[in-house]
């Protein structure tokens, strides 16, 4: 017999491996011999439990039948046997029918005076089987549960009427009072039925016991949160616990000593992120909760803590002084012994590493000793924290060690620092050289696609934004296509070379490893070869470059794939037509899809087709580099799973969207399109035409802490102005019913046409008002101000039960005025190359003025830069958004201006503490009244 061949099935196959339901179901007769065997029914009710466990499918008669045939254990007093029963009951209950019959001998085992162990699991049981309806016929016992001296039973009936909470709210907001009491209750010095909760774990002092939380502690746990689930929605309610349950520790927070003081550290941890919620929605409290923090920072027990520290890490606009007690708190658990401790505290330092590395630098000593700590997640967290937190001086010290732990992680980890490494990079230029050698080592070692396409999207970042490694990273790729065993990445490599190779100052370098390609590889990689070397042939300017190219591609005709003929055949016949060369191969620029989609749609939608063609020259164009953001952006985006999804709002063709209801447009997809979406789906704007353009960001036209909050985006059509006015109440206790927004305009061109108020407003629930106005003619573009009132009637809510008044009144809230802008009539859009723009405008319709800009609206050239773009409303081009100096600058930025027209700009400016920003704005369109208005942008 072979006890190794038996050790190896069962931990392959379990225990129960052989087990089949229809043996089990016919086992379960056993329930009925009289007298019961515990024994027997105990491996019987284990089986099932396997089963259900393994995803069994059991039909619903069946389930019945065993779901009685378990009830009659009800007859043993045996107390293991009981507790497996209740087990199955639960596990049952959602399957079988008529599970309530069970209700009267469950309620009978809670309510028996003897002190078993399966009361608890009764209750358990009960909770589970009882139908929402029927809650208020267990009310009394579950109330009294709550409240019992048995922690075990009561921390069940906590949990329990949590589950609760969610189909019969109403019912468990009347346990308000039994569950506070839980929350008070005394700790219990001794541990009940024999379980024990240890702390979260950490460095001990020498002598020091570990902390033992008691059951009755746990149940404390239990309890808040079931208090906290009663009261969410009260934002004064949750507040108030916060402040009692703080104990002497927030004193500041309740303006003296005194409360209940939790003796749970899970509790503790609780109260903690219940605290930093009232932090979010009252921003007069953060001070409070912030000396509420520091002081869990000191408790005894590492749980609290890391949970105080890393709630102070969490906090938006946090200063490093204040970041100084959580980060030194981190920096003791980075030495710790216990391998959570470490993770938890490197992987909150690596997150903080991102917003506030000076505040992380004093820990690198310790992060450096846990590079070669033997759990793989820490050493790796502690590079990547490290890689941002590092100075100059540090780089080569830290390539080092990485080089040698690259070899030991697995290639999830390996794209983790490779990330980390590029944003080193581009913080560092100097260094490239040194990550440059790194990047292109580990492209050589063993991996899978993922980390390969990490290295080569480095190194692509690298040529991006370092022009100085432009060469050497190019180098380097062309060594790596010549052995690479993943098709993608050789397309993506030959793309880059084509499309970088031909600016270099020695191109003809790249043409032997390209055409290597086109004898080498698959048809694929070919095909991206012909189309790469085609581009040396078009876009370098010699002319014995050119000869080689032809005569490469006429090579390239006689091949066996149709794709890679027929690319070289076009190829050859591009270069006998320099024109046609330049608009197909030349040009960097691209269709913006979303907009091109639905221009088609509204062109198609129209009646009269034949009446005028498609206008392609109003569709916007970006550049080749925005596309790809924008996919990688999306791709993103999608990939994220939301931890909550809130219902949407957005209307069916069969149920168009009512104006009233507010959408937020989905950030994953074109912001324009959701809007012109929205927008068709009001009829009032169905005869306005194509939408031109929606402001970017929404006007605040009210504080952010006052009790309705608006904000204001204008829609631009051809020869209509819409307003859309997002309003929040976040007053609990008034319903805001027929909000209108009245506009007043200085400019009497403008013609009210629609106002469309919203139905009503919750308490934080967004709706939506459209006001549109008619401009005199598609030509013109008036400028106005615009004054703002919000009218509505109240009507006050009852506080119990959220019902409103049937009567309510008047009132009106006087909102910040609206501006229509020049810069709102044009759309941001990426016509090409400037100088190739700039010199098919020509000089006929330009105009050049000289500006300036103090102090307060531009501190710095890169918010000027942002302050110009904003006013004309245009787009920043060939990456000069972002000011390389910081005294001299020139910007440049295109747009279409509204009918069409093609406008394109460059400033020159001059920034000093002393005097502020000076610039000298040249602008070019195709009309010379077009140039003049922009120039009326900069206000």
């Amino acid at each position: 017999m072979s006890y190794a061949k038996k050790d190896e099935d069962s931990a392959e196959y379990g225990l129960f491996y052989h087990l089949d339901k229809t043996t089990v179901l016919q086992e379960a007769r056993v329930f009925n011999e009289s007298p019961i065997i515990p024994r027997k029914c105990r491996l019987l009710l284990t089986k099932i439990t396997y089963l259900l466990y393994l995803g069994e499918p059991f039909g619903t008669k069946e389930a019945t039948e065993l779901f009685f045939s378990v009830t009659k254990l009800f007859q043993s007093k045996d107390t293991s046997l009981r507790q497996m029963m209740y087990l199955v009951i639960k596990e049952l209950s959602g399957i079988a029918e008529d599970v309530i019959m069970v209700t009267q001998s469950l309620m009978k085992d809670i309510q028996s005076k003897q002190d078993v162990i399966y009361r608890a699991n009764a209750i358990r049981a009960l909770c589970k089987i009882t139908d929402p309806s029927m809650i208020q016929g267990v009310e009394r016992l579950l109330k009294a549960a709550i409240v019992d001296k048995t922690l075990a039973v009561s921390s069940a009936a906590l949990v329990s009427s949590y589950h609760l909470s969610f189909v019969a709210k109403e019912v468990i907001k009347r346990w308000a009072n039994e569950v506070q009491e839980a929350v008070n209750a005394k700790s219990s010095s001794s541990l009940t039925a024999g379980f024990s909760y240890m702390s979260f774990g950490g460095p001990q002092s020498p002598g020091q016991q570990p902390v033992i939380q008691s059951t009755s502690n746990i149940t404390q746990y239990h309890a808040l949160g079931l208090l906290y689930q009663i009261r969410q929605r009260d934002k004064m309610a949750v507040h108030k616990m916060v402040q009692n349950l703080s104990g002497s520790r927030g004193g500041s927070l309740v303006g003296g000593s005194g409360g209940t003081t939790l003796k749970s550290s899970f509790a503790i941890c609780l109260l903690i992120r219940y605290a930093c919620k009232v932090m979010e929605d009252d921003s007069n409290s953060t001070r409070q909760i912030y000396e509420l923090l520091e002081s869990y920072l000191k408790h005894k027990s590492d749980m609290v803590n890391y949970e105080a520290a890393r709630a102070i890490c969490e906090m938006e606009d946090v200063t490093s002084k204040e970041l100084y007690p959580a980060v030194t708190v981190l920096q003791l658990f980075l030495s710790s012994p216990k391998p959570t401790l470490r993770f938890a505290a490197i992987r909150t330092l690596n997150k903080l590493a991102i917003t506030h590395p000076n505040a992380v630098t004093p820990c690198n000593l310790d992060m450096e000793n846990l590079i070669t700590d033997q759990n793989r997640s820490v050493a790796t967290f502690a590079i990547t924290t490290l890689l941002k937190t590092g100075n100059e001086a540090s780089v080569d010290r830290l390539m080092k060690q990485i080089t040698g732990f690259m070899s030991e992680i697995s290639d999830e980890f390996k794209i983790i620092v490779v990330e980390a490494i590029r944003s080193l990079c581009l913080k560092f230029p100097g260094k490239q050289a040194v990550m440059l050698g790194f990047l292109s080592g580990v492209l050589r070692d063993e991996g899978g696609y993922e980390f390969k396409r990490a290295v080569v999207e480095a190194i692509f970042d690298l040529i991006r934004f370092i022009p100085e490694c432009k060469e050497a990273a190019l180098a380097h790729l062309c060594e790596f296509i010549e052995d690479c065993e993943f098709t993608k990445l050789s397309v993506r490599i030959l793309h880059l070379l084509g499309v970088e190779g031909p600016k270099t100052p020695t191109p003809h370098k790249y043409i032997r490893y390209i055409y290597n390609r086109v004898i080498l590889e698959n048809s694929i990689v070919r095909a991206a070869a012909v189309s790469a070397l085609a581009k040396f042939g078009l876009l370098v300017d010699d002319a014995a470059v050119r000869k080689s190219i032809t005569v490469l591609l006429t090579r390239c005709v006689d091949d066996i794939d149709d794709e890679v003929r027929d690319r070289a055949t076009l190829y050859l016949a591009l270069m006998n037509e320099e024109p046609k060369a330049v608009l197909y191969v030349g040009d960097d620029t691209t269709f913006a899809l979303p907009a091109l989609e639905r221009q088609l749609v509204a062109y198609i939608s129209e009646q009269q087709l034949q009446s005028k063609p498609f206008d392609l020259s109003a569709v916007p164009k970006i550049s080749r580099a925005q596309e790809e953001a924008e996919r990688a952006r999306s791709k993103t985006i999608e990939s994220q799973q939301p931890t909550l999804a809130a219902p949407s709002t957005k209307g069916t063709p069969s149920q168009p969207q009512k104006p009233g209801a507010a959408t937020t447009p989905d950030r994953g997809a074109d912001q324009q399109e959701t809007y012109a979406q929205q927008l068709a789906a009001i009829p009032e704007f169905a005869s306005f035409g194509p939408l031109f353009k929606s402001s970017s960001k929404a006007h605040e036209l009210t504080e952010a802490e006052v009790e309705y909050t608006v904000k204001c985006i204008k829609h631009m059509f051809a020869e209509h102005v819409v307003f859309q006015f997002d309003c929040v109440n976040t007053v609990n206790e008034q319903l805001l019913e027929d909000v209108t927004i009245v506009m007043q305009s200085d400019n009497d061109e403008l013609e009210e046409v629609v106002n469309i108020p919203a139905e009503s407003l919750k308490c934080d629930v967004p709706g939506v008002a459209y006001v549109a106005f008619k401009k005199p003619s598609a030509e013109e573009t008036p400028l106005a101000t615009f004054g703002c009132t919000m009218t509505f009637v109240v009507k006050d809510c009852d506080p119990a039960t959220g019902e409103p008044d049937e009567e309510g009144y008047a009132e009106e809230y006087q909102l910040e005025d609206v501006e229509l802008l020049m810069g709102d009539y044009i759309l941001p859009s990426y016509l090409g190359t400037f100088n190739s723009v700039w010199e098919q405008m020509g000089a006929e319709n330009e105009m050049t003025e000289t500006f300036g800009l103090d102090l307060d609206r531009a501190p710095n050239l890169k918010t000027g830069c942002a302050a110009i773009v904003g006013m004309l409303g245009m787009q920043a081009i060939d990456d000069t958004a972002q000011p390389k100096s910081q005294t001299m600058h020139t910007l440049l930025a295109s747009g279409m201006f509204l009918g069409g027209y093609k406008v394109i700009s460059r400033c020159r400016m001059m920034f000093n503490q002393a005097d502020g920003l000076a610039f000298e704005l040249t602008v070019r369109s195709q009309d010379a009244n077009m140039s003049a208005a922009v120039m009326n942008a900069i206000a």
